[in-house]
């Protein structure tokens, strides 16, 4: 069991980051990274990234956050990290 290297990532993430398929685009990149939460927009036009799972895993997706799809253009990401608390089985896309 690997629960030292579980980590869970809050994320916001600003910029022209809504309605350009930020969201599908984050859920197809941790589903392949084998991470579990979600991902949703918020009204204040920025979206919101809670992720748990291994490190390495978490870093490559706020890595890709960081460049989002092509239509969006990332102003910020502002990241705080913490110990997982296996909160979620599946990465969905919230509404």
């Amino acid at each position: 069991m690997e629960t030292e290297t579980e980590k869970r990532v809050s994320a916001r993430i600003t910029g022209r980051v809504q309605g350009v398929g930020f969201r599908n685009f984050t859920q197809r990149r941790a589903r392949r990274l084998g991470v579990t939460g979600w991902v949703r927009n918020e009204p204040d036009g920025s979206v919101r990234l809670e992720a748990e799972g291994p490190t390495d895993a978490l870093e490559s997706l706020v890595e890709a956050v960081h460049q989002g799809p092509r239509m969006a253009r990332v102003q910020e990401v502002d990241a705080d990290w913490s110990d997982a608390d296996d909160e979620f089985e599946v990465f969905q896309v919230r509404r």
